[in-house]
Formats: C-alpha cells, structure tokens, sequence
C-alpha cells in the first residue's frame, strides 16, 4: 500500500495557477520586446522593399545560381539594412553644413506642396517638442484618462486658450501601451493636469514596459495652487 502524502509535501508543490502567472510574468517582458522590435522592423524593412525587391529579382533571373536572393526573409533583411544605412547616413549629413542645406532646400519644397506640408511641419514640430526641454511647461503629466480616479501619462505639446473666457487649455498627447505612436490627443484645462518630474525619457520607458520600469514615486493628484505654465511656442 503506498504512503499517503503528508499535508506539508502536498502543500509545497506549486499550484497550477502560481505555475502560469509564474510563466506570464516570465514571458512578458519577451512579448513585449517582440511588440516593439517587430513594429520597428517591419516599418524599417516596408521603406526600403520598393526597391530591393526589383534588383534581387532581377539578380536572380540574370545570375539562376544566386536564386536564393529572392527569398521573402532575404528581402526582408536586406531592406532594413538598406533603410538602417539611410537614416544613419542622413544623421551624419544632417550634422555636416552641405546636409543642413539640403534638409532646408527639401522642406522648402515640402512647403510648396499644400497637404504634405501640413503633416511635415506638424510631425516636425511635435519631434522638436518632445526632444527639448520645456519653458515654463512640465513636458510629462498626468491627466484624468478614462475617469477622474485614474490617470493616463501624457505630454503636454501645447498651451492654448479658450474662446471668450481665455481659460487656460493643455493640448496633450496620450500615447498607447506599448506601442507610443500610436495614442490620443485631448484637451485639458491646465488646472486639471498633474505635472511631473520626469523627464520624456522616463515616461517613454514607462510606457513601454506597461509601467515596469519608472521611478519610485509620482504625484497623483493636481497642486492645490499652481502657477499656471506658459506656452512653449
């Protein structure tokens, strides 16, 4: 007859619901990381298919010996490598006077253009944004997102008034988890946002990570008395 087990063995094997959160907790982070690198690398790799794709076609009808470089995965990396060199090349050049001169020659053109020029300014203009340190406006704030007992990060891009009491309003950009490009705008009276003391790095790092990593403590309700931020315009 075989020994019945005692309470205290029984009791130290592991539930199967601690085995599984065990393996979420363990496999989130991985997930995570696949999120984000397969969103850049698809986007990295869609820019620059246009062209790849006809040359290593080609190379492969002209040369039957290389004709595993028209395999999809082939494609695939060669062309976010050719769109990786591109941007560090324009990174380089854009620190150089001859790169400088083309960039403004290229918005001039961009300019002429009625709907292209809308959406590069605006794009270049929220980048500047979020790239330089504010001027009397906390960049990272908290607002009241989806009720006013939680809240949502934000970034506040612009300060405007309202029309006829010139109330003061927050034009600020929610971005989603964990992908940030993709988000909400709102707009929100200045004195219903709670500002912070993170820096945009901090908060995008919150943000990626479902909240993971952030500092240790941040505020959660508005200032009683606060000085109301100026424009970063």
């Amino acid at each position: 007859m075989s020994p019945t087990p005692s309470p205290a063995r029984h009791a130290s094997r592991p539930s199967l619901q601690k085995l599984f959160l065990t393996g979420l907790l363990t496999l989130l982070p991985i997930w995570l990381t696949w999120v984000v690198v397969k969103f850049v690398f698809v986007l990295l790799s869609d820019i620059s298919q246009p062209l790849i794709t006809p040359t290593l076609e080609n190379l492969a009808a002209t040369y039957p010996r290389m004709a595993w470089a028209a395999e999809p995965w082939v494609r695939t990396v060669l062309a976010m490598l050719a769109t990786v060199a591109v941007i560090l090349f324009s990174g380089v050049m854009a620190r150089r006077v001859f790169g400088q001169r083309m960039l403004r020659w290229f918005e001039a053109l961009i300019q002429r253009i009625p709907l292209a020029s809308t959406i590069y300014s605006s794009a270049r203009q929220l980048l500047d944004i979020l790239q330089t340190k504010p001027d009397g406006t906390q960049r990272v704030v908290l607002v009241d997102f989806p009720h006013t007992e939680m809240k949502s990060i934000g970034f506040v891009t612009r300060v405007i008034r309202e029309q006829g009491t010139g109330r003061e309003l927050a034009a600020v950009y929610v971005p989603t988890t964990p992908n940030p490009t993709s988000g909400y705008l709102e707009i929100v009276p200045v004195e219903k946002i709670t500002p912070t003391d993170w820096s945009v790095d901090q908060a995008m790092s919150f943000i990626i990570s479902g909240g993971a990593v952030s500092p240790d403590t941040i505020p959660f309700s508005p200032p009683a008395h606060e000085s109301a931020p100026t424009s970063t315009q």
